[in-house]
């Protein structure tokens, strides 16, 4: 495996994993902003401009990027998140230099018509609304901000439906020159790919890119705390979670073992106690989410109204009992699909790509394979049990409901049951109100 590295005089860095087997190659541009970069009144400026940026340049209208890039069998796309945006492509090998010619096209030299921004506004405005249609996916959305309130990264990535019909092409031409910076941006590639061509044209195509110092982030501090929806649904959705560990935590890979253990995957504890044993929903699963000095750990799962509070005692049980009988079997278990899911990246160039890229993002330098499973190999059913007891009982929960949800418990409730201190917002609003745990968020 051969994966190399070179940061250009802009702060760009380039780096490429060749697979010479490959007729294909995979690329693209990662920016290290996202949604958390954003200030209040830019909510959603991210995703705008990801969109704004397929637009049209001064060299290509927008149908002609299109057909550039499909008239060689490629294909192109982008994607924002909470701390990302990236802008990628698929070819095959000898169309590199045309794909990355036009992501440097699209992120230096777009005219941000105004015609086409109100469409897009229009466009972004309806998907808001149907993310406001689709509890499944609000949930979500909620939990974040609950657990981050009046911060960037409890924001969603969509912005709101005033803050986007505010922006004009000052705005995004304004935030793009302040966050799409050479420190901040990275040159990705995988597949039948030569190093030393991609770092010649990436010096060419982006040699107007800035090389200023990005502005420092707004860090992220956990809160905690709920989201209640009452809404005539015929499930219940439901998020329950923690404070997680951030990408540079000491466990940050305990913490993945410890979401596939519990709710991974068909034999995980969750799954088997409450879908299989007591058929109290259809899917429950757990999730840790990394940033960049955070995280979080929860579990989602749907039911109907009249099994709402018996489900969450459920999940309550099982978090219980993982934090004291966890097995070394399950966590060989949770180790081989994370060591099997490491290595089934390896066979996507895309998905390579897009690894290596956070990579050099969050850690600063591309993650040798073997380190990455050293780390996996040493997480032991003992550290596993530690953190997931030490999550649920240290900091104050975070709960995101929507639907039928009036027999749902209380946040009081289910912190006095885990052992957890309530969030400040909590204590305030019923001071009389005193459950175990309670007193240590004063």
């Amino acid at each position: 495996m051969v994966v190399e590295t070179t940061t250009l005089p802009n702060g760009i860095t380039v780096v490429s994993h060749a697979m010479p087997h490959l007729a294909s190659s995979a690329l693209g541009v990662w920016v290290a902003a996202g949604s958390r970069t954003e200030l209040p009144t830019e909510s959603g400026i991210s995703h705008l401009l990801e969109h704004m940026a397929f637009k049209g340049t001064s060299r290509r209208t927008a149908a002609g990027i299109a057909e550039e890039i499909e008239n060689v069998g490629g294909e192109v796309n982008a994607a924002t998140s909470i701390e990302s945006t990236s802008y990628y492509a698929r070819v095959l090998a000898g169309d590199v230099p045309l794909a990355l010619d036009i992501l440097a096209d699209i992120l230096q030299d777009s005219t941000f018509d105004p015609d086409e921004l109100g469409r897009e506004k229009h466009v972004i405005t309806q998907e808001i609304g149907a993310t406001q249609d689709t509890p499944e996916d609000l949930v979500f959305d909620c939990f974040q901000e609950a657990a981050f309130p009046g911060q960037p990264i409890g924001r969603p990535i969509l912005g709101s439906v005033d803050t986007v019909s505010g922006f004009d092409p000052a705005a995004l031409r304004g935030y793009l020159a302040r966050q799409y910076v050479g420190p901040r941006t990275v040159v990705a590639a995988a597949g039948k790919v030569d190093h030393d061509e991609l770092v010649a044209l990436s010096r060419e195509k982006f040699a107007a890119y800035p090389d200023a110092l990005p502005p420092k982030d707004a860090p992220a501090v956990y809160v905690g705390g709920e989201h209640r929806e009452e809404r005539d649904l015929m499930e219940a959705q439901l998020v329950l979670g923690f404070r997680g560990s951030s990408y540079h935590g000491g466990d940050f890979t305990t913490a993945q073992i410890a979401a596939s253990v519990l709710g991974g995957g068909m034999s995980s504890r969750l799954f088997q106690e409450i879908r299989e044993k007591r058929g109290l929903c259809y899917s429950v699963y757990s999730f840790h989410w990394s940033f960049e000095d955070d995280g979080l750990f929860g579990i989602h799962a749907a039911t109907g109204e009249e099994d709402a509070a018996t489900l969450t005692s459920a999940i309550i049980d099982e978090l219980q009992r993982a934090a004291d009988g966890i097995t070394e079997v399950e966590v060989a278990r949770a180790r081989a699909q994370l060591r099997a899911g490491l290595l089934m990246t390896l066979e996507s160039p895309a998905g390579r790509a897009a690894q290596i890229a956070r990579h050099v993002m969050f850690h600063g330098r591309p993650l040798p394979l073997d380190e990455v499973v050293q780390r996996i190999n040493a997480v032991t059913a003992e550290s596993v049990r530690d953190y997931i007891g030490h999550t649920i009982t240290t900091a104050a929960p975070t709960l995101s409901a929507i639907g039928p949800i009036g027999r749902l418990q209380g946040l009081d409730e289910i912190a006095g049951r885990l052992g957890a201190p309530l969030p400040p917002s909590a204590v305030a609003a019923a001071p009389k109100r005193r459950v175990r745990g309670a007193r240590r968020a004063q």
